[in-house]
């Protein structure tokens, strides 16, 4: 295992070592997300029951099983019993924003161990992430505050175009807007390529916020990491979406249905964060291979100034 972190991998490489991590210590990393996100997933289903909502089965209106199934999804916003299940909803997905770098950094620490050759509990890894608490928590708002800003400067840059332009050539600005559009998602992604890996310096190295670090190491690695991301994103999307399409046709939108929901929500998290962390160590690992071969050049070329 030591062995599979001491070398720079290819996309594929990457792609499925982190499969094969999550295959091999599938109990261990489950039991890191779980224990740490499933309280907030059991808090939404608990809320969900106690506001009136069925357990196994939950039907609407309809004449027909598909649209009575489809319109549990819609009756339930805005009714009088599932006005308080609206605010646990808010609730359980702040409480996400809180812990799910939480789980990460477990996730990286127990990484770390098994690039050193050593082994790991889940208990290990989760209190030493909870000792980071507060300079993840500080790091990751900071980081949600550049990503909101940008995305809300994005959307209003974008409808002001589609708006205003509308009135002068609205073929050129709808063109323009989706160009726009495209192009400021593009940037986005690209930048937060570069500022996503901030955790392991702030877990490891005690560098807060860590984007500085996060920014060096993916330095000329960006639509790699980019490409990555991506990827990692789409697999756990389609699986996720898959899964709760089948179990949502049968159960429709009942308290059952959001426990499924939430495990499979923890699986696809689980895969994204162990690939995040095998990521990481191959920058690591580059970036260190970059670090010798200058001191090497400098050792071969003594009248090299700084």
């Amino acid at each position: 295992m030591k062995e599979e972190f001491s070398k720079p991998k290819g996309f594929g490489e990457i792609l499925d070592h982190t499969f094969r991590l999550c295959k091999n210590r599938f109990p261990d990393f489950f039991m890191i997300v779980l224990i740490v996100m499933g309280p907030i997933y059991l808090l939404q289903a608990i809320i969900l029951l106690l506001s009136g909502t069925s357990f196994v089965r939950e039907v609407g209106s309809g004449e027909m099983w598909f649209e009575q199934i489809v319109s549990t999804f819609d009756e339930t916003r805005g009714t009088i019993n599932n006005f308080g299940a609206e605010i646990g909803n808010s609730i359980s997905m702040l409480l996400l924003l809180v812990f799910y770098p939480i789980a990460a950094a477990a996730v990286l620490f127990a990484i770390q161990r098994l690039r050193n050759g050593e082994d790991f509990t889940a208990g290990i890894v989760i209190k030493k992430a909870f000792s980071k608490f507060w300079g993840i928590f500080g790091s990751s708002l900071l980081v949600g505050i550049i990503a909101f800003g940008m995305i809300f400067v994005s959307i209003l840059a974008v409808i002001f175009i589609g708006v205003f332009g509308a009135f002068i050539e609205p073929v050129t600005a709808i063109i323009l807007s989706i160009i726009l559009f495209l192009g400021a998602w593009l940037v986005i992604g690209l930048l937060f390529s570069r500022w996503g890996f901030y955790l392991g310096p702030v877990i490891f190295e005690g560098e807060i916020p860590g984007m500085g670090k996060s920014w060096r190491l993916t330095k000329k690695r960006t639509w790699k990491v980019l490409g990555l991301f991506l990827m990692l994103l789409l697999i756990t999307g389609i699986i996720g979406y898959v899964v709760n399409i089948i179990f949502g046709l049968f159960l429709g939108n009942s308290v059952l249905f959001t426990v499924i929901a939430g495990v499979v929500s923890l699986f696809t998290a689980m895969i994204f964060m162990v690939g995040y962390a095998v990521i990481y160590f191959d920058l690591v690992t580059r970036h260190d291979g970059s670090d010798l071969k200058e001191m090497i050049a400098d050792y071969h070329n003594p009248d090299h100034v700084e």
